[in-house]
């Protein structure tokens, strides 16, 4: 039975989720037992009542913070217990509070702390004189004061006692829980957030230039502009202030709005009393040294924590676009990671991957041996029956395509295909401990093109090697908690990979790792057997991997595909644990399972209650049958290119009105960029990415897409593109292009991250979405 505890988590996160508490509490304890997300969404559906892979996520992140609030809550009654200061009240108050800041709102009276001048004021006697004046205003503060004079406890004169009363009165006024949570409240629907350019450092901070005089309502600044105000602040370059929206044109009129509030909260009028003016002092004093400080830096973090989710939403669903893009395919392919200087790099894989042959040639500037170039690329296509070639998108990229164009223009035979892809993270997938090991006598700069050849054949298998934040789709991800950020973007990797699933006796380390139960141990352990004995034989095999235990079978086997076994459901996402319900599907209908598998109109014309028992539901019965019409069937979509404009290729090549094919390499809540083939990518702001009013880019596009746009504007002095998706209109009006530099190229973008982007519309816009 569930502790009440539990069952009120699990009724919380059911309203939120939208399910039913028995639901949160069989997926809370599948979770507890070590199971993962994946595993559940696709294997337990019985269990958890159908919740999908996005609710399990949400379960399983609420489940977490709602625990800890749970463990907050306990310690915080216990401390003020211990104090002998717990009233009922006060209990009931804290086991009401939703959210860890309403914990510690209550808490925050009794919560220890360092010696303050109220302390010093009370162990001083002056208490007593502070209740008087707050609960008498018609007594005289300085007559009152003169009983309470303590020389030896530093209050020797008058002034000094009524300041050590007011400190008292200070502290108690703004450690009041009701009142912080009304006057929050107040700010965050009311405030904004107002900033300017710190004084002697306009030129310094040019890169900011639209934040030296803005401001916007809190609650409205979409997460871009947070993320750059505050990295604008943390540069020193710019002064943030929280001001309610009033102090923007009379700041004294918002500040007593909001002593008024402090001031009816403890009952405070002025009747021109004795005690009425110091009183009223102390609720100015209140709001202006305690409570406005206080809650500007709570309602800061508020703002930033939403920006930070959000960034991080927008590149988890970036990432996930990525990741599930459409693979080439098994075919030996070319790749190409273009330079000048340094020549373009050469690595030939065949269709596992495996890498055959590097080089490096020089067909431009400063050498430009074109001819040799060719030839060379020319005799190693023929030798290794190259289908594809994967063209890095970087430096002397369209040139390489050029290249790559007359080659197949002088070798028709050879029926060659090229393609350009995001080499993004290919230099920090050269540098790293993995490809060092997987690749010791080949050289860093070739790594990088074997990288871009292995994307081509397929994304997903190749992307995983490199960390998620080097992948290039992020929003201000510098500036977010990289704690959390890696936590969101390992959870899609991993929802995605074992989408997919993983063939076991081809996949990498990383891939493996990535799998529902397999740790990197368990992944090396696996391709160290496979090595050592060849190719696993069927799923059954994996067991005879060291420490791969029965728990961590049932959590990966599903996942694992064993395509050349005796038995067709190993190369399928038919769990092993099902397999007794498939043969009693296949003794029923007196066929075997050769018959079945692909015919689609015997399987469907079968009766899935017919096969329920207590193990196996409804649902888990419908997914066989489906997993059987196409078993291991892929999920993601089909493979197709975008074909860039000849003769375009740098930004100086570029007129309003063009219609262009491209590729959208990544995806923000302004709009989308694309690459149109000049090294810069161009951007879609929200305005133009349809004919209709669009909130989201991302319910019309993707990271992947190939899409036609029209150019709007070109400003070749800082490197940017405006493009319109709205072809039928003549010149779409959309934002002007604005705010600090942009990215020359895929490798600049990665050297750039850590650059802010700034601006209005179009000038946030530009503020890279991977930085």
């Amino acid at each position: 039975m569930p502790s009440q505890t539990e069952q009120r988590i699990a009724q919380k996160i059911a309203e939120e989720i939208g399910c039913r508490p028995a639901q949160v509490q069989a997926t809370a304890a599948l979770l507890d037992e070590g199971a993962t997300v994946p595993f559940i969404a696709r294997y337990r559906k019985e269990v958890t009542g159908g919740l999908d892979d996005i609710q399990l996520r949400l379960l399983d992140e609420r489940l977490a913070y709602l625990r800890e609030l749970e463990d907050r809550r306990s310690a915080v009654l216990a401390s003020i217990d211990e104090q002998g200061k717990l009233t009922p009240a006060l209990a009931a108050a804290i086991g009401a509070a939703e959210t860890k800041q309403g914990v510690e709102d209550l808490y925050l009276p009794y919560k220890p702390k360092r010696r303050s001048k109220a302390q010093i004021a009370r162990e001083a006697g002056l208490a007593p004189l502070a209740e008087a004046l707050l609960a008498d205003p018609t007594l005289d503060p300085e007559t009152e004061a003169a009983r309470y004079l303590n020389a030896e406890a530093g209050f020797a004169d008058l002034k000094s006692v009524l300041d050590g009363a007011r400190q008292i009165l200070m502290e108690q006024f703004s450690e009041d829980a009701g009142l912080l949570g009304e006057l929050r409240g107040h700010l965050e629907a009311h405030g904004s957030v107002r900033s300017g350019v710190v004084a002697g450092k306009e030129h310094e901070a040019a890169k900011f230039q639209d934040y030296f005089a803005y401001s916007e309502a809190i609650l409205a600044i979409p997460s871009h502009r947070a993320l750059a105000l505050f990295r604008g602040r943390n540069e020193g370059m710019l002064q943030l202030a929280l001001v309610l929206d009033s102090e923007l044109d009379e700041r004294a009129g918002a500040a007593n709005h909001c002593e008024t509030r402090i001031a009816v909260r403890f009952g405070i009028v002025d009747r021109g009393r004795p005690a009425d003016k110091w009183l009223a002092d102390t609720v100015r004093w209140t709001w202006r040294i305690k409570v406005s400080l206080h809650l500007e830096l709570d309602l800061m973090n508020a703002l930033r924590e939403r920006a930070e989710a959000e960034a991080i939403r927008v590149f988890g669903a970036n990432l996930h676009d990525l990741l599930l893009a459409a693979p080439a395919g098994k075919h030996a392919t070319m790749g190409l990671d273009p330079g000048l200087r340094t020549g373009v790099k050469v690595a030939v894989v065949d269709a596992t991957g495996k890498l055959l042959a590097t080089a490096t040639i020089y067909p431009h500037e400063p050498r430009r041996d074109w001819d040799g170039a060719l030839h060379q690329l020319a005799l190693l296509a023929r030798k290794h029956q190259i289908g594809l070639i994967s063209i890095g998108n970087g430096t002397a990229s369209r040139e390489t395509d050029r290249l790559v164009a007359e080659l197949i223009e002088r070798q028709p035979d050879l029926h060659l295909r090229k393609i350009v892809v995001s080499e993004a993270g290919a230099s920090v997938y050269s540098a790293s401990e993995y490809a060092s090991r997987e690749f010791p006598d080949v050289d860093v700069s070739l790594r990088g093109a074997v990288s871009i050849a292995r994307r081509l054949q397929d994304p997903l298998a190749e992307l995983v090697k490199i960390d998620p934040k080097s992948i290039g789709v992020g929003q201000y991800q510098h500036d977010v908690s990289q704690t959390r950020l890696a936590k969101a973007l390992n959870a899609v990797v991993e929802d995605c990979v074992n989408a997919v699933g993983v063939d076991v006796n081809t996949a990498s380390i990383p891939l493996l790792t990535r799998v529902s139960g397999l740790s990197p141990t368990l992944a090396a352990n696996i391709v160290a057997h496979r090595d050592a004995h060849g190719a696993f034989a069927n799923r059954k095999a994996l067991k005879a991997v060291p420490r791969l235990g029965d728990k961590t079978f049932e959590l990966a086997a599903g996942f694992l595909r064993v395509n050349d076994s005796d038995n067709p459901l190993d190369s399928s996402a038919v769990h092993p644990e099902a397999y007794p319900l498939v043969e009693r599907i296949l003794a029923d209908i007196r066929k075997g399972i050769g018959e079945c598998i692909g015919d689609t109109r015997l399987l469907r014309a079968l009766a899935p209650e017919k096969y329920i028992d207590d193990r196996f539901g409804l649902p888990t019965v419908r997914d066989i049958l489906r997993e059987l019409e196409k078993p291991g069937r892929d999920p993601r979509p089909e493979f197709k290119t975008a074909a860039f404009r000849e003769g375009v290729e740098a930004l100086k090549d570029l007129q309003p009105g063009m219609i262009l094919e491209g590729v959208v390499t990544n995806v923000a809540n302004f709009g989308a960029f694309v690459d149109i083939g000049v090294h810069q990518d161009g951007l879609v702001h929200i305005s133009a990415i349809a004919d209709r009013f669009v909130k989201d880019p991302r319910t019309v596009v993707k990271a992947g897409d190939v899409v036609k746009v029209k150019v709007i504007e070109v400003d070749l002095a800082r490197q940017r593109v405006a493009l319109s998706m709205r072809l039928s209109d003549d010149l779409p009006s959309v934002p002007k292009i604005g705010g600090g530099p942009a990215p020359a190229s895929a490798r600049a973008r990665q050297r750039q991250q850590n650059q802010p982007q700034v601006g209005g519309a179009m000038a946030s816009a530009f503020a890279r979405l991977k930085r």
